[in-house]
């Protein structure tokens, strides 16, 4: 069990802890909580016995152990009222009717980790439900051009096609014509294969110069396939931070950052707002992921903040509980 003094006393250690990123020690103590050093330091001890401190190797201090910021986060926390700043910011963001929900999304992360200094994470909804509603095709110069697909989600794909000299403009627009008429309607995940199957076997008899024509847009389609959208914004913050002042360490967190393939694990399907510390998560253990589910007009996926454990949870959280409450209007 723990006490009231025991719970007071830690949360101050670890709100001086976050704010200092220095050890706590009892004299600092002393005065807060009007009694001798000596009494706080056997309740620091009794603490550090709970496991919810630790020493340090270059202090006589304390600080927060996992399990402490777990029981401070669960127990003690409280999500902070937002500044007027905060806000303002923010609500320019959602109040701008020209952005579509996920461009707002987006770009209220982005404050976010302007605000915060951490690492922002948004996890879009994956496109394996997405299916063609439209393909165009844009000439850049003779042989090449951007063939532009968005489908019935809003999902916009752009990829680039190189066409053989030898090839007519009029073959090129066929190709086309029988490609937009035979891949509307179709999952993006299904493109490759009614390519190879529905596609190829019509430009085979219409078109002379098929195979050319046929391989230059399947390489172009063909790697269509699910996919989630990962937008990572303020990677280089942890920087700024002083326990990631290890470069082979901080370059093992950035490479992460870098892989979507591993971003992507961070989804979360539960609708509340979830720390986890540490070891709890697959990033470092010195690490601290904060995030949440996400869902509004067909548009679903998850927010994130990523920083150092001793990051300002309260305030973390009552930035995504702000975002959240805003896409659910």
């Amino acid at each position: 069990m723990i006490t009231d003094r025991q719970k007071k006393l830690l949360k101050t250690i670890v709100e001086n802890y976050i704010k200092t990123a220095r050890p706590v020690s009892s004299k600092a103590l002393c005065k807060r909580f009007k009694c001798s050093s000596a009494t706080i330091r056997n309740e620091m001890a009794s603490l550090e016995g709970l496991g919810l401190l630790q020493k340090t190797h270059t202090s006589s201090g304390r600080v927060p152990s996992d399990k402490g910021y777990r029981y401070y986060v669960d127990n003690i926390m409280k999500p902070e009222e937002l500044s007027d700043e905060d806000v303002m910011r923010l609500g320019q963001i959602f109040s701008n009717n020209s952005l579509v929900l996920s461009d707002a999304i987006s770009k209220s992360m982005e404050i976010v980790s302007e605000l915060t200094n951490y690492t922002a994470i948004v996890l879009g909804r994956s496109s394996d439900d997405n299916r063609i509603a439209k393909v165009e095709v844009v000439p850049i110069d003779n042989n090449k051009m951007i063939a532009i697909v968005i489908t019935d989600k809003g999902h916009v794909e752009n990829r680039n096609v190189t066409i053989p000299d030898n090839i007519s403009k009029d073959e090129v627009k066929r190709v086309i014509e029988i490609i937009d008429k035979l891949i509307i309607g179709v999952s993006l995940s299904d493109v490759a294969k009614v390519l190879e199957f529905e596609v190829k076997p019509v430009i085979d008899k219409a078109v002379k110069q098929h195979e050319a024509l046929y391989n230059a847009f399947y390489n172009a389609f063909s790697d269509f396939g699910p996919k989630q959208s990962v937008m990572v914004r303020g990677t280089s913050n942890l920087l700024k931070e002083p326990e990631f002042d290890d470069v082979d360490k901080i370059r093992n967190i950035l490479n992460k950052f870098d892989d979507h393939d591993f971003i992507r694990n961070i989804k979360e399907d539960d609708d509340g707002i979830k720390v986890y510390i540490g070891s709890e998560n697959q990033i470092d253990d010195d690490i601290s992921v904060i995030k949440t589910y996400f869902y509004k007009d067909g548009e679903e996926g998850t927010i994130a903040l990523v920083g150092p454990k001793r990051m300002e949870y309260g305030r973390a959280e009552a930035l995504l509980n702000y975002i959240k409450e805003n896409i659910g209007r």
